[in-house]
């Protein structure tokens, strides 16, 4: 027997039934709550809100677990490349051999951008910010590429241009903030290395260390997906209009460009810049921390969601390690940042709160150790987690879900009349 939430409201009763997910998180649905009772909810951030099922992935913040599809981010981000996650995210399951190299093959045979698009690019100051270019440049697309289709195989051909051509256009903006010319898509070079290129090629080739590759692809795979966060959650409200992907994309990057999202590890390295500008005393900044009066918080530790660890910052700690003893690293920041993670796992203001350092944390270490510029992270953050915003935006177009539509409850003033105009004070 189904079980259900009974709300009682005006002495009439409703009923409402359980939904139970498979790794046992339990909704209650009220699709009808408004018909039957004239009742809406109110949940400010969407903090208890379900907007949508789906069987991408799952988190549970308590327990500090993230799988995709049914695998855990540590199986994942420990022996799959990026591209078999994008894979995984996109299609259901995790790809052979022939399938892993045929939907690699696809991608390159659509990573050329189109030269008008560079022109678009060039008319922008070097003074631009990267995501600002970045999102500019995703809604181009449409003029150059078709987002429109009719069928599913129609679809996919979208979504593997938007794959191939995103990593181009994102390395511009690293390009653009340096002033130098600009690269292309090397198709002799799997996904990851020619990330890697596009950034840092200067017209000559570049050397692919294997460390550093391998630790580009955990990072790109630990920001992969994150369930309904803003940006997801924005790609799905906006395609949700049957908006293009690349447009719906766009208000993605847009969504992730902010301080309390993925611009958190920018954040952190400006956070780390500024103690290191006082004079890098950490344990100053650690008691300004956990002074309540005092407005100063530390950047990179805690999650909205996880009430545990990060499962994510486990790992990326690791590959932190071995970029920093690769390139040998000898850096007043990370040493600062070192201090305040050890601050964070031994003390007891911070464990009682279970202040932990986050993703953000690490790995805006690592894009600063490869010589990405501060305001370059989130668009590296954006590279990780375009294919979620992909898998998300196919998941609710198959499903074929209704327009995205929140309601509100309005505390502005009752109905009054009208004053004209000679009569206002």
């Amino acid at each position: 027997m189904s079980q259900s939430v009974k709300v009682i409201y005006n002495n009439k009763e409703f009923e409402y039934q359980l939904i139970e997910g498979t790794m046992g998180d339990i909704a209650f649905d009220i699709s009808n709550l408004r018909s039957d009772t004239g009742l809406i909810t109110l949940d400010v951030g969407y903090k208890n809100t379900g907007a949508t099922k789906s069987d991408i992935t799952f988190l549970d913040g308590e327990l500090g677990k993230l799988e995709h599809r049914g695998y855990t981010i540590e199986d994942l981000a420990g022996k799959a490349s990026f591209v078999g996650v994008i894979y995984l995210l996109l299609y259901g399951e995790l790809p052979n051999k022939n399938k892993l190299e045929e939907f690699q093959n696809k991608i390159k045979a659509k990573s050329g951008v189109n030269k008008s698009l560079e022109v678009i690019f060039n008319s922008f100051p070097q003074s631009t910010h990267p995501m600002a270019l970045l999102a500019s440049l995703t809604n181009a697309l449409c003029a150059f590429e078709s987002d429109e289709f009719k069928t599913n195989e129609e679809m996919d051909d979208v979504i593997i241009t938007l794959l191939a051509q995103f990593p181009v256009i994102a390395s511009w903006a690293f390009k653009k903030t340096k002033g130098l010319p600009v690269n292309y898509y090397d198709t002799n070079l799997d996904y990851v290395s020619n990330i890697y290129q596009l950034l840092f090629s200067e017209g000559n080739e570049v050397e692919l260390d294997t460390d550093v590759i391998e630790a580009l692809n955990k990072l790109l795979i630990l920001h992969a997906d994150h369930e309904q966060n803003c940006s997801t959650s924005t790609v799905r409200m906006v395609g949700s209009s049957h908006a293009g992907l690349f447009t719906s994309v766009a208000a993605g990057v847009s969504a992730l460009w902010g301080p309390r999202h993925g611009g958190a590890n920018q954040a952190v390295i400006e956070m780390l810049e500024k103690i290191k500008a006082d004079g890098g005393d950490s344990q100053k900044w650690i008691n300004k921390a956990k002074d309540k009066n005092d407005n100063f918080r530390l950047m990179g530790f805690g999650h909205r969601v996880y009430k545990n660890f990060d499962p994510r910052a486990k790992i990326i700690k690791n590959a932190v390690e071995i970029i920093l003893n690769k390139l040998n690293i000898q850096d007043e920041v990370v040493d600062i940042a070192k201090k305040l993670e050890q601050a964070a796992l031994e003390d007891e203001y911070f464990i009682k709160r279970k202040l932990y350092p986050n993703v953000d944390f690490y790995s805006g270490i690592i894009y600063k150790a490869l010589g990405i510029n501060n305001e370059m992270f989130t668009v590296m953050f954006a590279l990780g987690r375009l294919p979620g915003w992909i898998a998300q935006w196919k998941e609710m177009r198959l499903e074929d879900q209704p327009i995205g539509r929140p309601r509100q409850v309005y505390t502005g003033y009752a109905t009054r009349p009208y004053v004209a105009l000679e009569d206002r004070k």
